[in-house]
């Protein structure tokens, strides 16, 4: 540094605000932006001025819309099936581990949306800069699979509800196809800008809200026993299939990509970076606006497992199938003649609640989830978006990005619904399930690391509290998910060859997650021996990391000059 004021107390912005990554930007630093800035940079939205002081309506409508957005993979169609299958194994028992999973999902969010607000970087970008380059390739390929695994349950979602609203006229091969061709709309409506593309999404959750609200009001479960399913957390008399499905549940809510995704959507607003008190505002809007959000989301979740509680639990195939008959259901044959409990999943689920309620309960259904699936598909393609130029620091144009991961979804799920029957492709949504789930630690672990870095958030830096808490919530979360996915490996019938695979594969992913780890510890200082030790700094660090730990005092103030914001 040199000798004059200037350079003596630091620059003059980072005085004037937090400090970060993204006020570094322009300095000869490895913290530079990528080539290819994100797309919401020319595309952001103003937030207003207003003379009054304190909570302003005005305000949070300028700030809402993210949440929403981000609210999406909480109701895609994974989500979905796994709801209908809570209810009708364990009934209203597990709608406590729900309502745990979306509160646990908005701490994280929080956190995603907390380091894109105050950094200015998305989860993405700031792995590109923080990683070494092989393990941050590695990290990207596994947000990957995550991304087209979700994107899976979207084509399967859509083509399903297709099938139904068709009355089987459209196979459900042809429906593949047809999610092929209708995500390019969604390119076509975004050129008419973000504020309509966000009511695009409103609509479509009010789609969803009125679908599955209407079966509720319908099949009219007891209240009571709704309430009481909420806010005890036991599960009396439940069975090992039942503890499954309250890990399905955990896995199914908790979407890895999803934290990439918030932590990009909140930079669609106009910030004042260099004014803590604009980055203070920020993060109180975009936390009131994703409250807001997961309570819809929760709502709705809440009516499918409800309805398929009251309606599906404890009844066998036979009694569906006699119902189906008496009522002159075409579809009647989906349901086995034999005494074995229905299998629930969104395809039979759909049917049922035409036989027991009407063909037009039935529709409705389909209709909902084809707005669950045809909504999670754009917000699948902006996540996919976001991780390519984050991680690669690359930006493809957006048609080739939808094309190359929908193609990569739309291949084996083609297959299977050609070849196969309906059932084999409501069979790989908890399969699906499974496969995001393990990519859980790869945006937890980041997400917690960040935003407990004071070198990375500044004055925004996460309290003890919530780093103890976050930390425990990610050791819960990843180890429920690992025990899920065990349990279904252990269920396979399959030879040596698999399983070999299987073990190879999971070398590899503790010993990232191990980096991962490490890089987490190193960079909050904990162990200061562990911090400054040639290990790390050879094999942990990055070179960016380096520069920002080692020059994190020459671009802090003093307590008395900062202006006192808590975490």
């Amino acid at each position: 540094m040199g000798t004059n004021e200037e350079d003596q107390n630091g620059p003059k912005r980072y005085r004037e605000g937090v400090v970060n990554p993204a006020m570094l930007a322009d300095e000869n630093t490895n913290l530079t932006p990528p080539a290819k800035q994100a797309y919401f940079k020319d595309h952001q939205i103003l937030i207003p001025e207003v003379e009054m002081k304190g909570f302003s309506f005005r305000k949070l409508w300028a700030f809402t819309g993210p949440g929403f957005l981000m609210s999406i993979a909480y109701l895609d169609p994974g989500n979905i099936q796994s709801d209908l299958e809570s209810g009708s194994v364990a009934m209203y028992k597990l709608l406590w581990v729900l309502l745990s999973a979306t509160l646990l999902g908005l701490m994280i969010q929080r956190l995603s949306a907390r380091l894109g607000v105050v950094t200015g970087l998305h989860l993405a970008e700031m792995c590109y800069r923080q990683y070494q380059k092989l393990p941050r390739i590695f990290v990207w390929l596994m947000v990957e699979i995550a991304i087209i695994g979700s994107d899976m349950q979207e084509v399967i979602g859509t083509a399903i509800a297709l099938y139904l609203l068709s009355n089987k006229l459209i196979p459900l091969w042809a429906g593949v196809l047809i999610t092929a061709v209708d995500t390019f709309t969604f390119l076509l409506l975004d050129r008419y800008g973000l504020r309509k593309l966000e009511c695009l999404f409103g609509f479509l959750i009010t789609v969803m809200a009125i679908s599955f609200g209407y079966e509720y009001i319908v099949v009219g479960p007891d209240q009571v026993e709704v309430l009481k399913g909420m806010f005890i957390p036991w599960c009396e008399d439940c069975d090992s299939k039942a503890l499954m499905q309250a890990v399905g549940i955990v896995g199914a809510v908790i979407m890895p990509h999803n934290m990439y995704l918030h932590s990009a959507l909140v930079k669609s607003r106009q910030i004042d970076r260099k004014k803590s008190e604009k980055v203070k505002e920020a993060n109180r809007y975009f936390f009131i606006e994703a409250c807001i959000a997961l309570f819809v989301s929760f709502i709705i979740n809440v009516f499918v497992v409800s309805v398929f509680a009251a309606g599906l639990h404890n009844k066998t195939n036979q009694e569906v199938r006699n119902v189906c008959l008496s009522n002159g259901n075409s579809m009647a044959d989906i349901f086995p003649d034999d005494y074995e409990l229905v299998d629930a999943d969104i395809y039979n689920g759909g049917i049922f609640l035409g036989c027991q309620f009407g063909i037009a309960a039935m529709y409705i259904w389909a209709v909902g989830i084809l707005a669950a699936g045809q909504s999670s598909t754009m917000t699948g393609c902006y996540s996919g978006q976001f991780a390519m130029e984050g991680f690669l620091n690359l930006q493809w144009a957006r048609w080739k990005r939808v094309l190359l991961t929908r193609t990569v979804a739309i291949i084996p799920t083609f297959f299977v619904a050609y070849y196969s029957n309906i059932d084999d492709m409501n069979n790989m949504n908890n399969y699906l399930n499974s496969i995001m789930s393990l990519q859980l630690p790869f945006a937890l672990i980041p997400t917690i690391a960040f935003t407990s870095s004071r070198a990375i958030m500044g004055d925004f830096v996460s309290g003890p509290v919530t780093i103890i808490a976050s930390m425990l919530l990610a050791t819960v979360v990843i180890g429920i998910n690992i025990y899920y996915v065990v349990n279904l490996v252990a269920g396979w019938s399959v030879g040596w060859a698999v399983y070999s695979g299987v073990a190879i594969f999971g070398v590899f992913y503790l010993c990232l997650c191990i980096y991962l780890f490490l890089h987490m510890l190193a960079s909050l200082g904990i162990v200061k021996s562990f911090s400054n030790s040639w290990f790390v700094e050879k094999y942990i660090y990055s070179s960016a990391t380096t520069f920002v730990l080692s020059n994190q005092s020459n671009y802090s103030r003093s307590e008395e000059e900062l202006p006192q914001v808590k975490a």
